[in-house]
């Protein structure tokens, strides 16, 4: 105790306390000592961890266009909504509100969570339209992340769908030319780095790491205009006949170019829930059939090249029917054409007329015709899945299989096979790749046969679209056609069916100068009519005629025209004219 005052003293207390405050201060000087110069990179790249991301720039994908430059596949900018499972979980109150704006129901999207609890990220919706994106960044809700990405879509549907093919969710090609071209199409993904708030929200871009770039143009060949006619006229057909399906293809016969491919069944690529998987192949290109008649002018084309044989041969098919070893082959509906010359063998598709032909070259010289038009050998196309059809050595050949493949039995194509094969007639025997890209060059082709055998052939050709040809439902107004109908039992266990059918139609136009080839196929039509000249031939007139005029191709035999026809020529090639 103080003695003058008479207060009390306590210097031990005193000394304490200030020892304490002094040692607190010590330990908060050290404290910010070892948060600012001691630890401070470890605790700034902590920080940094928990709120700077390095951030995936997608690409923008490469838009597919036609020739014309119309869009026909484009990359359109969506929201996928990601969550934290454990961060959503311990908020409740705001499960009720992000399954209202998800379309989902509030219990399912709870046990989702729960479920995944120990996750750091799932998807809860992929590609959501960037509104609904905006307004479930306004909700405000902690542990849900938004991600900009792209959506493939489709503005012709199922018309270009087997052509075309699709995407998948992270935009990457899958069928079609989408998944041949996917690397010219697909661009580079860039990165960068972002600060993110304590929701997971983007706040401020940092810096860019590595520029994104986008994927390349894919400019087809195809005509979009010929392409929906094409589609629609095969569709119309499939329907009419109650036939299992069909396919379209339709080359320029001076490049090579595809200018229309269509098949059917289709699907919409833009829609393609519950869709069964057979419905995505391009059943052009990698479905194979006994192509029947359509091969006979490859047959006579060996007969004129042979020298064994002239245009003005005569090859007597009496009395309709010919015995080969222990097979009989018989003319359709049991004709007997009695003594013909080549030009009625194509033009009356007479069976016995090629068996004979074939019997008399020997196999190898139909095997070396056939191979050189591109029978059992892939188009070269690039196209995914491209089958390269059935066409076995002449050497296993029997005389029966020799007879029989003559007229397009026991030999399989695909329909862009058969294709290109009528396109090295058209183009007077040069053989051009085929090419699903526009061309801006001419194309050099290779001479596979000579253009005089080919003329010849291709003035054959031009019988079955007259009168007392089998292909007279091919002609069109203006125009002289060359063409081949084909009608071919399909093969089952026990042999060829009695009652099912593929119908068929080959042919180009105009003959005068041959540009655009078209062939034609319809499976398994029903109603009584299965012949190519009844069920192909009128699809190939009604697509030809269409395109024809589409592409301004000027007419070739204008003394057949009508007045109006003459009249919708005239508009179609006056400049500035509506259509």
């Amino acid at each position: 105790m103080n003695n003058q005052t008479g207060v009390r003293s306590y210097p031990a207390r005193r000394r304490l306390l200030i020892g304490c405050f002094m040692a607190f201060t010590a330990l908060m000087l050290w404290r910010v000592v070892e948060l600012h110069v001691i630890r401070n990179e470890f605790l700034r790249n902590h920080g940094d961890s928990r709120s700077i991301r390095e951030v995936e720039i997608h690409a923008h994908r490469g838009a597919i266009v036609d020739r014309n430059l119309e869009p026909l596949a484009i990359s359109t900018p969506v929201v996928t909504v990601g969550a934290v499972p454990r961060k959503i979980l311990t908020e409740e109150a705001s499960i009720p509100r992000l399954a209202a704006a998800l379309e989902m129901d509030t219990l399912e999207l709870k046990q989702l969570l729960s479920d995944r609890i120990a996750r750091d990220l799932i998807y809860l919706k992929r590609h959501i339209t960037p509104d609904q994106g905006d307004y479930i960044q306004e909700l405000n809700i902690q542990g849900v992340h938004l991600q900009r990405e792209y959506k493939r879509y489709y503005p012709a549907g199922e018309v270009t769908a087997h052509l075309i093919g699709f995407t998948n969710v992270d935009d990457a090609g899958q069928e079609g030319l989408e998944l041949a071209y996917n690397d010219w199409l697909q661009g580079t993904s860039g990165l960068k780095r972002v600060l993110k708030d304590s929701l997971g929200r983007t706040v401020q871009d940092i810096e860019s790491i590595q520029a994104s770039e986008p994927g390349k143009q894919l400019v087809l060949s195809i005509d979009r205009r010929v392409q929906y006619l094409a589609y629609r006229e095969l569709a119309a057909a499939v329907s009419r006949h109650k036939a299992k399906g069909g396919t379209l293809v339709m080359l320029d016969a001076k490049s090579g170019e595809v200018m229309a491919m269509v098949g059917q069944p289709s699907y919409n690529p833009n829609n393609r829930n519950d869709l069964k998987g057979e419905l995505y192949r391009n059943r052009a290109v990698t479905d194979i059939f006994e192509p029947g008649s359509t091969i006979k002018p490859f047959t006579i084309a060996a007969a004129l090249e042979s020298g064994l044989y002239q245009v003005d041969s005569r090859i007597d098919t009496s009395p309709g029917f010919l015995r080969v070893n222990k097979y009989t082959i018989r003319e359709n509906e049991d004709h007997n054409y009695g003594v013909i010359d080549l030009a009625e063998v194509i033009s009356k598709s007479s069976n016995i007329g090629a068996s004979k032909i074939a019997l008399s070259l020997g196999p190898e010289r139909i095997w070396d015709m056939f191979s050189r038009f591109g029978i059992g050998t892939i188009t070269g196309s690039g196209y995914p899945g491209e089958s390269s059809g059935l066409f076995n050595n002449y050497r296993v050949w029997s005389e029966a299989d020799l007879a029989t493949i003559a007229f397009g039995h026991g030999v399989a194509v695909t329909t862009l096979q058969l294709a290109q094969a009528y396109a090295i007639l058209a183009a007077g025997g040069s053989q051009r790749p085929i090419s699903f890209i526009k061309l801006n060059e001419p194309v050099a082709g290779t001479q596979i046969l000579s253009k005089h055998i080919a003329e010849q052939i291709k003035f054959m050709m031009e019988g079955v679209t007259q009168e007392g040809g089998t292909g007279t439902k091919a002609k069109v107004e203006g125009y002289r056609v060359a063409g081949k109908t084909g009608t071919a039992r399909k093969s089952t266990a026990g042999g060829y069916s009695l009652n099912h059918f593929r119908s068929l139609f080959a042919g180009f136009a105009p003959i005068s100068d041959p540009r655009l080839v078209l062939v034609v196929m319809i499976d398994e039509p029903e109603g009584g009519q299965y012949y190519g000249g009844l069920v192909a031939a009128p699809v190939f007139a009604e697509v030809m005629k269409g395109a024809l005029r589409i592409l301004n191709i000027p007419p070739d035999d204008p003394g057949s025209m009508s007045g109006q026809v003459i009249m919708a020529q005239n508009r179609a090639d006056f400049p500035g004219t509506q259509r």
